[in-house]
């Protein structure tokens, strides 16, 4: 049961990149046409929809992949009946969510910009998966690295997405700074706890491919993951260096965001190691995606440890370059490591890629590396350019600010249609291929069925 409650998961994550990447696309046209789409989807709906939609693909992904991985030896772990309310709630979340936003009923914050009553579903779907998680880790005798990952990341959404609500209470509402620290504080916070969680399916995943349990086990793993805890409870310091608050604050941030050279030298340390595992396992589309997204941590964590640095942060915060940097991680990292789970997941006797479906895939896997990484280049320009001409040239009005970046806004909308043309076909390819591979399995046992029931009438007719 677990199982399939986990594959739907999967399918409604699917879902979500789809409706994402469209809202995305529909926003990113009103740069070079504004307000075209004024009068059914104006930006001030696009926008919340398309970042909502991205949040909710990559926790039902992450919650789908979960489910499979522990159901599948635990049968008796998880509860049937909780499994379900916890799938019904986590529905019910997301279409409150699209109602309230097609609806114009807004007041809430930053990527939960919905109507709050909204965020109760949500809360009792996530309490419903944390005691989920721990029935069915609970007779796991020795832990793996990636099941503490999921651990601390469940956990830290739950503690992060009630303290995003703080401001409901006056208390909070009323002093402008308070509010504003608490929200850029748990966006960071937030980011830090969804990330261990697909951090650690990225290690199950390689985990699963390899065959060797050692490096999940190892001292090595859980000192990366205790650093990455670390980075989690602290890094959020830099998302408030604009902020008039405690000095001290910002220091801790600072001093925090650079222990990722940490990790940044860790992935150079083992870049050798990686060109091997690339030439093993390269015919293996799970695995192809994990390289990509290992490739792209490498870059997010040069721009992220850049970005943290106060002098640059004065030039990028709040300009494009912000949003390179979530289109780097949500895309680049987040996805492609989801990529390599539907495909593993999704994967078994009448579901595999060859012939034609390789081809394609293999086609659309590249293109949409070419498309992210120009994507990605060219916000950055556009941030990087935003952000001087702000600082040294504030008698620039925004329109002619805007009307001097036209060519790029252009790069970057057709780039991202053609990103969202090649991971929408990815995502086609593999929810159609895993359906008419169900719909052939009950063609089968209807045929056994039949079959069996024949055997049946002519045993008893002798």
């Amino acid at each position: 049961m677990k199982n399939q409650v986990g594959k739907l998961f999967l399918l409604i994550a699917l879902g979500m990149l789809i409706l994402c990447l469209i809202f995305g696309l529909l926003a990113a046209f009103n740069y070079i046409f504004p307000g075209i789409w004024k009068n059914s989807l104006s930006f001030t709906k696009l926008r919340p929809l398309h970042v909502s939609s991205a949040l909710f693909w990559i926790l039902s992904g992450s919650i789908g992949t979960i489910y499979c991985t522990l159901g599948a030896n635990n049968e008796k772990g998880a509860s049937r009946r909780l499994s379900v309310l916890h799938l019904l709630f986590w529905i019910t979340g997301i279409v409150g969510m699209f109602y309230a936003y097609l609806t114009n009923q807004f007041g809430g914050r930053e990527y939960w910009e919905f109507n709050p009553i909204f965020a109760f579903p949500i809360a009792f779907a996530w309490l419903l998966f944390l005691i989920q998680f721990i029935r069915m880790v609970k007779p796991i005798a020795q832990w793996p690295v990636y099941i503490w990952m999921w651990l601390t990341g469940i956990i830290f959404f739950f503690f992060t997405f009630i303290e995003n609500y703080l401001w409901l209470f006056p208390y909070f509402r009323s002093n402008f700074i308070t509010d504003t620290t608490i929200q850029w504080k748990v966006n960071g916070a937030m980011v830090g706890s969804w990330n261990q969680l697909i951090y650690g399916i990225a290690f199950y995943i390689m985990e699963r491919i390899s065959g060797d349990t050692k490096p999940a086990r190892s001292k090595k793993a859980f000192l990366m993951y205790f650093l990455g805890l670390f980075n989690l409870m602290f890094n959020w310091g830099h998302h408030i260096y604009t902020l008039p608050t405690d000095t001290y604050v910002r220091d801790l941030g600072y001093a925090v965001s650079m222990t990722e050279w940490i990790l940044l030298a860790n992935i150079i340390y083992n870049w050798r190691r990686s060109l091997k595992q690339i030439q093993k396992n390269y015919t293996f589309f799970s695995y192809r995606f994990l390289m990509a997204a290992d490739i792209w941590i490498f870059i997010s964590l040069i721009q992220a440890l850049l970005m943290s640095v106060p002098i640059l942060n004065l030039y990028t915060h709040g300009t494009h370059v912000t949003v390179a940097h979530a289109m780097g991680t949500t895309i680049g990292i987040n996805s492609m490591i989801l990529f390599a789970v539907f495909v593993f997941f999704l994967d078994n006797s009448c579901y595999t890629i060859v012939g034609i479906f390789r081809k394609w895939m293999n086609i659309l896997y590249w293109l949409t590396q070419i498309c992210l990484f120009v994507f990605w280049i060219t916000l950055n320009v556009i941030g990087i350019k935003k952000g001087i001409l702000q600082l040294h040239h504030p008698e620039i009005s925004f329109y002619n600010m805007m009307t001097d970046m036209q060519l790029l806004f252009k790069i970057f909308t057709y780039t991202g249609s053609l990103l969202m043309i090649s991971m929408i076909s990815i995502a086609v390819m593999i929810g159609f291929k895993y359906l008419n591979c169900k719909i052939n399995k009950l063609g089968k046992l209807n045929e056994n069925f039949i079959i069996v029931s024949n055997n049946s009438k002519s045993f008893k007719s002798t």
